[in-house]
């Protein structure tokens, strides 16, 4: 609409949008849109859940009738073709029914432009919409197919060869594009390569199939030896270059990866850096150094893109495997790699002189003015690669490593490219181009589960790959589940060390110096996506000053990645096999006080944090902090949210640690360190699971102080999220056991929210009661910050039993305490306590001013649900005070919270919008 790009949320929201424009202007009916976006079992508010997604549409489309309602169903008003699938299935089929080759060659561009990518990518997971997805592939499919015919038929045949290698490298077994690419072959004078690309097809037809070559296939490779005109393009005859003299011309490269896939960002740099040489000019030579660690398919890349380009090297293509890091140390030495050199370019033996410095500068020599391409793969460092470089423009070289070849960069002026794991789709993509698409299709959530288990590492998944192509009629399921019952590399044992991931990585590992070594076996140890140096040198017991360069040594070494600032990590398969090394070379008690130091670390830096985002937490008590641990002190508020941004990953996976480890108090601590972080940004799931693995793990070692602390903060979860039901009975037990060990906060604590869940359930004097008895606890032990939390907390309850004015005095002394006490969360609190009896009051100002504070407050501590009640109140008052629109503003900036935060509230929000429609 209007040409402004209008995001929607929610999976369902975006299913019926993409229904309705893939049916722009016809009726589709209700019954229609609820099977496709709920399949066979829809819930039974459907229908209203329905009407509620048209609501949300129209209120982002800002045009009412725009989706309009009309029995007996919907439809999108928006004109014939203001889809992209649209115009392109429009396109396509003026190109079915045209023979004007030109005129199709520009529709079939102008269709395939269309594509920018998977369709319907924002809406997998509906059945529906995975069926229109493959509909809209195969529709691409055709039009590219149809594309190339379009462009024979035009006589661009020499432009087609370099992308129908391409697509029949993609496409290994599809027969009409290599009928394609021989013809374009033959046209372009070169017979011999089109027969050769029919004999390709025919071996991998039989050695991987046991199929021959079609009927229609096999005639044309008898017209092409025959010379039939009827190959000729319209108004031409064909001129085949005879064979090549005997002078030689090197052509070293290796069969690349009939299914390469993906990788598209990667080989358009190396298509950047091709364009930027130029043969004429003798600049320095041009250089790609592509780095990555074991199995990410960095020689994959290297010769696809090689075989790509090899037609613009006229004078050839040198490969060497240079073996840097294979078993057995048995690395090339440059002299011995210049000596095939100087063979394959025709060097009689007897002119080869002796010295690697000699060989080096009659290579140069040789290649001086030619356009010849050199693979130099899996060098050790940059001594080995040197010698081999050419010496003037119009050379390019492709050098691969495990390591990053730095000084080749700042040297020589190579452009680094450092490879990545796959992305999901093309991890996918990867299974389906050998093991096809139908299979990945079928089984899509087996897909998922054996990406995940490969970690993304192509090695691994084409290791999997390899399983399940030779077990075609068995489920891809049994493949997930012998990946996830066996040890995490162990279906990865190969008898091929090449392929064998254990000896794959050993290679790279056996070559670190002895600290390093151990250095990876620790990390190994930790279960977080990443870890910081300061937590590293922590674990290893070192100071940061000894640590920093064995981490460069590591991410130099492609072990270890640093991919932000002072963050480092490795794939789950290098994690494992760090862990088994260290299992097997380090002693139990070596791990034990590694993890140990670990614990610390993060237990005291969390807990200094967590104190800042929330002094009055129920306060725990860590106990000493292990010599040579570092501690993560934190500048303010600000700082502590931030570390606790970037860290919760790791704590919650440290908790698991901690617990399974057998370790007393840092289970249980280190979950209550994340509570207020993890309620405040609504992550209810994450609180649930830190707070249950630490529960289970007090009641193992029956720690009952642990037990009431995670009994709590797991009833705390509960009632902020919602399930009330769960949560009473949590806090009653904590509430119990914190009485028994002689806590009067905790069980201060305990009573203030079991008020919070009688107050939902209506039970007011109740909830007026516990607050109470948990202000009279506070006050018999001195703790004024709590004091002045359960005054405002009494104001509150007085509000809500109607005595607004006895409400304003409670809250209005728990604010002069919160401030005098520096309390954020407090004056926060309080300020909305006291917007809401100033509004029952009718005083509408004042409220709104109360409000505005407490908003700010909440604002500035990143409490996401609290600002979004607080919001949602703020909506109501404005209501009362005769400004619907600024109420609609704060209604929808509530529910968006509530929304991102998945909390139940969101459905009253939702309410208070459709009853005062915009």
């Amino acid at each position: 609409m209007d040409g402004v790009a209008r995001p929607v949320s929610g999976l369902r929201r975006k299913g019926v949008l993409a229904i309705l424009a893939l049916h722009a202007g016809t009726i589709v009916s209700v019954d229609r849109l609820v099977h496709a976006i709920w399949d066979e079992h829809p819930p039974a508010t459907a229908l209203n859940t329905l009407q509620r997604h048209m609501s949300y549409l129209r209120r982002v489309f800002g045009v009412r009738d725009a989706i309009v309602a009309r029995p007996p169903g919907y439809a999108l008003e928006i004109g014939a073709e203001a889809t992209d699938a649209a115009v392109a299935e429009r396109l396509i089929r003026q190109a079915r029914q045209s023979e004007d080759s030109a005129a199709n060659t520009t529709r079939l561009r102008a269709a395939l432009a269309l594509w920018r990518g998977p369709a319907l990518m924002d809406v997998t997971g509906l059945p529906w919409m995975e069926e229109q997805s493959r509909r809209l592939t195969l529709l691409e499919v055709e039009a590219r197919h149809a594309l190339i015919e379009a462009r024979l038929a035009l006589g661009e045949h020499t432009e087609l060869v370099p992308e129908l290698r391409r697509l029949t490298s993609e496409q290994p077994y599809h027969e009409n594009m290599h009928g394609h690419l021989m013809l374009a072959l033959y046209r372009s004078g070169r017979q011999a390569e089109a027969l050769d690309a029919y004999q390709g097809l025919r071996r991998a037809l039989r050695e991987d199939l046991g199929i021959e070559p079609s009927s229609a296939l096999q005639d044309l490779q008898t017209d092409i030896l025959r010379h039939a005109p009827s190959l000729d393009p319209p108004g031409q005859s064909v001129t085949v270059t005879p064979a090549a003299s005997t002078a030689t011309v090197p052509s070293q490269l290796p069969l690349a990866v009939r299914t390469f896939v993906g990788r598209e960002a990667e080989l358009a740099r190396l298509d950047a850096i091709l364009a930027e040489s130029d043969p004429a000019r003798p600049a320095a030579v041009l250089i790609s150094a592509v780095s990555g660690t074991a199995g990410i398919g960095k020689t994959a890349l290297a010769l696809h893109w090689a075989h790509r380009v090899a037609e613009r090297f006229p004078d050839g293509q040198l490969y060497v495997n240079l073996r840097g890091f294979d078993e057995g140390g048995s690395t090339l030495d440059p002299l011995a790699v210049l000596r095939s050199f100087l063979d394959a370019l025709g060097v009689p033996a007897q002119r080869i002189p002796a010295t690697v410095d000699e060989q080096a500068s009659l290579y140069r020599s040789l290649l001086a003015g030619k356009r010849l391409l050199v693979v130099l793969d899996n060098a050790r460092d940059v001594a080995q690669i040197r010698p081999l470089l050419p010496g003037s423009g119009g050379c390019v070289v492709v050098a691969t490593s495990r390591r990053q070849l730095t000084a080749l960069v700042a040297t020589e002026g190579a452009h680094p490219l450092t490879l990545d794991l796959l992305t999901w789709p093309q991890a996918r993509y990867l299974l389906a181009a050998r093991i096809g698409g139908h299979r990945v299709a079928a089984e899509p959530e087996a897909i998922d589960e054996i990406i995940e288990r490969c970690a993304r590492l192509p090695l691994a998944l084409a290791l999997a790959a390899a399983r399940a192509a030779t077990r075609p009629h068995l489920p891809l399921s049994g493949l997930a589940a012998e990946l996830r019952d066996a040890g995490a590399l162990d279906p990865f044992d190969r008898d091929d060390p090449a392929t064998d991931l254990r000896a794959v990585f050993s290679w790279s590992y056996g070559a670190l110096s002895p600290d390093a070594a151990h250095m990876f076996r620790l990390l190994g140890l930790h279960r977080g996506p990443d870890i910081t140096a300061e937590a590293a040198a922590s674990l290893a017991g070192l100071p940061l000053s000894r640590v920093r360069p064995l981490l460069t040594e590591l991410t130099d070494a492609h072990l270890l990645a640093e991919h932000a600032a002072n963050r480092y990590t490795f794939h789950d398969l290098l994690r494992a096999y760090a862990a088994e090394q260290a299992s097997r070379l380090d002693d139990h008690e070596t791990r034990r006080l590694a993890v140990h130091r670990l614990l610390d670390h993060y237990l005291h830096s969390a807990h200094g944090a967590s104190q800042l985002l929330d002094p009055l937490h129920v306060p725990i008590e860590p106990a000493q902090v292990q010599p040579s641990v570092i501690v993560q002190r934190h500048g303010g508020h600000d700082e502590a949210l931030s570390w606790f941004t970037a860290e919760h990953a790791s704590l919650l996976a440290t908790v698991d640690l901690a617990a399974d480890a057998g370790f007393e108090q840092h289970p249980w601590q280190l979950a209550s360190t994340l509570t207020t972080f993890l309620l405040r940004r609504g992550s209810w799931h994450d609180h649930t699971r830190a707070h249950s693995t630490a529960l289970a793990a007090a009641r193992r070692l029956g720690h009952r102080t642990g037990q009431a602390h995670a009994l709590f903060n797991l009833g705390m979860g509960h009632a902020r999220s919602g399930q009330f039901d769960d949560a009473h009975p949590l806090l009653k037990r904590a509430l119990d056991l914190f009485g028994h060990i002689g806590d009067p906060v905790g069980a201060a604590v305990a009573l203030e929210t079991m008020s919070w869940i009688m107050e939902r359930r209506n039970r007011l004097p109740e909830a007026l009661r516990e607050v109470n008895r948990a202000l009279s606890l506070v006050q018999a032990s001195g703790h004024r910050a709590y004091e002045a939390r359960f005054l405002n907390d009494l104001g509150w309850f007085h509000s809500l039993l109607g005595d607004h004015h006895q409400a304003i005095a409670h809250c209005e002394k728990a604010l002069a305490l919160c401030q005098e006490l520096d309390d954020l969360n407090g004056q926060a609190a309080t300020w909305d306590s006291l917007g809401q009896a100033h509004r029952q009051l009718g005083e509408y100002q004042q409220a709104i001013t109360c409000y505005e504070y407490s908003l700010g407050l909440y604002r500035e501590l990143a409490d996401a649900y609290n600002e979004a009640i607080t919001l949602a109140d703020f909506g109501d008052t404005h209501f009362d005070a005769g400004d619907p629109d600024a109420a609609r503003l704060a209604w929808q900036e509530a529910l968006d919270i509530l929304t991102r935060i998945d909390h139940p509230d969101a459905e009253d929000v939702r309410d208070r919008l459709d009853r005062q429609p915009g």
